[in-house]
């Protein structure tokens, strides 16, 4: 029983993980995509994952990380580079 739980809430999170994916590569600005990685659980759905297959400690970091550092720096990427195209 407990096998079954576990696999259902495996391909739950992989679902999860595609969707988000698919959404921010459909999406065409970067910052835009930064903000859907961020709110579309992907950094959720990772750390599910991680949890389900006994990380924890794996699954805290891709919170950390996945849902705030990293949309965070790409936003900052983005707001750098869209400065220099208007200054040429």
């Amino acid at each position: 029983m407990r096998e079954a739980l576990d696999d259902t809430l495996v391909a739950a999170s992989l679902l999860l993980v595609a969707a988000a994916a698919t959404a921010a590569a459909l999406t065409r600005d970067p910052a835009r995509q930064a903000v859907v990685l961020s709110l579309l659980a992907l950094a959720l759905a990772l750390a599910l994952l991680f949890t389900v297959l006994q990380a924890p400690d794996v699954a805290l970091s891709q919170l950390a990380v996945g849902s705030a550092v990293t949309p965070l720096m790409i936003l900052l990427t983005v707001r750098r580079v869209r400065r220099r195209r208007r200054r040429e």
